[in-house]
């Protein structure tokens, strides 16, 4: 089973920052996360599973084991007010903002399909 390890890095205003690893095999995907600092999930690891979103339509990560929440997704955004408790993801770099908005979707790929490869699959 999937797992993601959640480390907060700071805050300003909405906006918290941090980091999220998803252990495969021997290998790992690092992460930089984006959260709205009214809805942030403790530090910790947590089991993913990809399942159908009722919201979004489609199959996401649903981060599972979260103390007193559910229906915590990992998907796109580039800002605070795009999660309303979900981790947005991107890549790290040396302008971290700017890759947010520029590598949102491909990270978030790349950790859905690392889910996949792990046999998660959601029905």
């Amino acid at each position: 089973m999937a797992t993601i390890l959640m480390r907060r890095i700071s805050r300003n205003g909405k906006a918290v920052r941090g980091t999220a690893t998803i252990p495969i095999g021997a290998d790992a995907i690092l992460c930089a996360t984006l959260e709205n600092a009214e809805y942030i999930i403790p530090d910790g690891t947590y089991e993913l599973q990809n399942t159908m979103s009722p919201k979004f339509k489609k199959i996401l990560p649903l981060v599972c084991g979260v103390p007193k929440r559910s229906g915590i997704r990992i998907h796109t955004g580039t800002k605070p007010e795009h999660s309303t408790g979900c981790v947005l993801v991107s890549a790290f770099g040396k302008q971290q903002i700017i890759d947010f908005i520029n590598q949102k979707t491909r990270q978030h790929e790349k950790v859905y399909l690392s889910i996949s490869s792990d046999g998660l699959r959601g029905d």
